[in-house]
């Protein structure tokens, strides 16, 4: 079985270092070979960039652009009447990605908007996506990027996000009908949201291109006291032959190198 592949992501790791730049030299020295981030847009990709060479890290994951986080975006692929928006924002995440060399892009699918929680809202919000992801999946072939959607829990992260289940990403997925498009498993939304992760795994295998992990239910190392038993669910994923990058998405209980010994310990029993 091949070993699993960890990136860190420095919007949430090696944040006692002001900048991203900072973080993923932190990451390297720490024997991680890939980084991700959620947004980098008020940084120099140029910076970024410049470490990537000299430490040969790969950035393998970033978002497209929240929108307006000050009036409730987070993120436009679902959202009705935003679809230039959502173009824009896929440009601009293209932009960067193609400076960092970044093969994968999460296209964030919004918040319901406030009081319209609805059947009839939902089938526009499932269109709108739906169609932003069918055009997204065109233009980033053209670029070999991947895309991918994530569902976020609703019961504790984000009352509002349009994509909250494996189920509904799936059928989503069906409908785009795309081979671009991908499905990014986040286990700590997984769990709260439906828990029975050896079936939603395997039963989704196929669809995943991208994994994210944390501990449930305080989103904090992998190996801190939770719910959810990472040893067995990383030896799952090595039997189903998963090849792409897990990202460690979480909140240290202490300092980031002081949080590392689960990862360090995995990569010492694969040597």
């Amino acid at each position: 079985m091949t070993a699993l592949k960890f990136c860190a992501n420095i919007s949430w790791l090696f944040t006692e270092l002001p900048e991203f730049s900072q973080r993923a030299q932190a990451a390297a020295r720490a024997g991680f070979q890939a980084v991700e981030a959620a947004w980098l847009y008020d940084s120099d990709p140029g910076e970024l960039r410049k470490v990537t060479e000299q430490t040969g890290l790969e950035v393998a994951l970033i978002n497209t652009p929240p929108g307006d986080l000050k009036s409730g975006d987070l993120g436009l692929g679902a959202v009705p009447g935003r679809e230039q928006d959502f173009r824009q924002g896929l440009a601009l995440a293209i932009n960067f990605a193609k400076t960092l060399d970044c093969k994968r892009i999460h296209l964030m699918a919004g918040r319901v908007p406030a009081g319209l929680q609805c059947s009839a809202t939902s089938v526009d919000m499932e269109a709108t996506f739906v169609q932003n992801l069918r055009y997204a999946a065109d233009v980033l072939a053209k670029e070999g990027i991947l895309g991918l959607i994530e569902p976020i829990n609703t019961r504790v992260t984000d009352p509002q996000y349009f994509l909250d289940s494996p189920h509904q990403a799936a059928e989503i997925l069906q409908k785009v009908d795309h081979p671009n498009i991908k499905l990014q498993m986040d286990v700590y939304h997984w769990q709260i949201m439906d828990g029975n992760l050896t079936q939603n795994i395997q039963k989704y295998f196929p669809l995943i291109g991208h994994v994210q992990v944390a501990q449930v239910p305080d989103r904090h190392e992998p190996d801190s006291p939770g719910e959810v038993n990472f040893p067995y669910l990383f030896n799952l994923l090595e039997k189903l032959g998963y090849q792409g990058y897990v990202g460690c998405e979480y909140k240290p209980m202490g300092s980031t190198e002081a949080g590392l010994d689960w990862v360090r310990k995995y990569w010492e029993g694969k040597k």
